[in-house]
């Protein structure tokens, strides 16, 4: 997810305390997925897709869906651009390895939540998003490695020159397209794919910018006076 390192939030200095933002973060994430899945009113493409795959073949998990499609977008990854494909890339498998079992973890720690009004789905679903961006946020601050997908996405981008959130947005409507086809063909209708599902493509973003621009914020009363100071 492409954003300005000069804006102050990007964490350049120990590389220990960056991991354990960056693992953190991914900790967050894969809690607002749960979180989101027990609201019931539909979830993120990606989200869909695996969910979707889970009821097609039960024996197998979420987080192992999840990444089977991040082992498919390296290898497309290097399908689309081989030349600029690195060594290096091979090691963004390592957190999508991280976010395949905690998001498990975090499913079967959610099992529990069923909410009955529609009013307190929809609450769940605000805080759910709420804290899938703040696990976004901390990932990005920590400014370590890209995920597979959003490598992909970079990469397609690279090789097209058109704008990243473009890109993005075809992608997730093909996986949105490809959720609702494999629902169709094997369980007689789409499934997860709701009014959260464009709760989701909305909120998320916003909740970034809030949180970068609450965090420049807190950056600067901090900052102030010691320049006073000074």
């Amino acid at each position: 997810m492409p954003y300005d390192k000069d804006a102050g939030v990007i964490d350049t200095g120990n590389v220990v305390r960056r991991w354990i933002t960056y693992i953190a973060g991914i900790y967050l994430l894969t809690l607002g997925l749960g979180l989101a899945i027990r609201a019931g009113i539909g979830i993120s493409p990606q989200s869909s897709l695996t969910r979707t795959m889970t009821l097609v073949l039960p024996p197998l998990s979420q987080g192992t869906f999840n990444l089977m499609l991040e082992v498919l977008m390296l290898g497309l990854t290097f399908l689309v651009l081989p030349r600029a494909f690195k060594l290096k890339n091979l090691f963004s498998l390592v957190p999508a390895l991280i976010l395949a079992a905690l998001l498990d973890f975090n499913l079967m720690a959610t099992k529990w939540i069923s909410l009955g009004p529609y009013a307190a789905n929809l609450a769940l679903l605000f805080l759910a998003d709420a804290m899938l961006a703040f696990g976004l946020f901390l990932m990005i601050r920590a400014n370590l490695v890209l995920m597979p997908i959003d490598l992909f996405v970079n990469t397609l981008q690279k090789k097209t020159g058109r704008k990243w959130g473009n890109i993005k947005t075809v992608f997730d409507c093909t996986l949105l397209a490809i959720s609702a086809g494999i629902g169709l063909i094997f369980l007689g209708g789409p499934h997860f794919i709701r009014e959260g599902t464009i709760i989701n493509a909305v909120l998320v973003g916003q909740y970034i910018k809030l949180y970068f621009f609450l965090y420049k914020k807190f950056q600067a009363r901090k900052l102030k006076p010691v320049e006073s100071a000074a």
